[in-house]
């Protein structure tokens, strides 16, 4: 891409963990690991900027994960710690716990099934998970999110949006993969890989309709150079505001929000 050198960036991030690690006082971290571009990405920026032992790497499926050894291999390449911690039992107590055919106490009120709740139960289960590790090992958990994803709401409230530090937020999805590339020790196939959520059983850009280069070019450039795209990105930002801020807090004084 015109004008981006992806060497100076990976390099950039390196530092910037290594100066965060400093100034904070914290040596490991703790990442969950998807398989995907930017779990990847971020493994391989920590392991440089802190060093592989320092690294713990998660594998969370939820039951059975059809590309988990793309997870393995992640950890593999990288020689980090690496620890595989199955959330389906706990996806399923949870939702059976509000299943239709379990009828609410008395005085209490029912919850329809969503698809879309269910589906994000995945990351905020995952999120715990990851949380529990990071504090009992006295590490701080890396965020793997990237700017195309918070720009269009693509992650999940107090899923994968809740992190110590967010590693790659300063990146659109195509950067991200661009400083993967600078990587010899990253497997070229996971770093080019169709991202997907995992989850639904369709890639990002099916759940999206619209491509990440669109919302790239929308980022960098102002415009997709289609109306109709760049109108469908700007309302998916406008309705994902609440993501990518602190919660408002009421003004008891009866003014706007503070």
């Amino acid at each position: 891409m015109e004008g981006f050198n992806a060497a100076n960036v990976r390099d950039n991030l390196v530092r910037g963990v290594k100066r965060l690690a400093e100034e904070q006082g914290f040596t490991r971290v703790v990442i969950g690991i998807s398989g995907g571009k930017d779990s990847t990405v971020t493994a391989a920026i920590c392991a440089r900027a802190l060093g592989k032992e320092n690294v713990f790497g998660i594998m969370m499926p939820d039951g059975q994960q059809a590309d988990i050894e793309d997870s393995r291999k992640v950890c593999a390449a990288l020689g980090i710690n690496s620890r595989t911690v199955n959330i389906g039992e706990m996806h399923r107590a949870l939702r059976a716990q509000f299943e239709p055919e379990k009828e609410p106490e008395a005085g209490e009120f029912a919850v329809p099934h969503s698809v879309e709740s269910d589906i994000n139960v995945g990351p905020r289960l995952r999120m715990t998970a990851l949380r529990y590790a990071a504090q009992a090992l006295g590490a701080r958990l890396a965020g793997t999110g990237n700017l195309s994803e918070s720009t269009v709401g693509y992650c999940t409230k107090d899923g994968d949006t809740s992190c110590d530090f967010a590693l790659l937020l300063g990146l659109t999805s195509l950067e991200v993969v661009e400083v993967g590339l600078t990587m010899p020790e990253l497997p070229r196939e996971l770093v080019v890989k169709t991202p997907t959520d995992g989850l639904s059983g369709k890639s990002d850009e099916e759940r999206l309709g619209v491509t990440y280069r669109a919302i790239h070019d929308y980022i960098r450039k102002g415009t997709s150079g289609d109306a109709a795209t760049d109108a469908k990105i700007a309302a998916k930002e406008r309705a994902a505001a609440h993501k990518r801020r602190m919660p408002p807090i009421i003004n008891p004084d009866g003014g706007a929000c503070l």
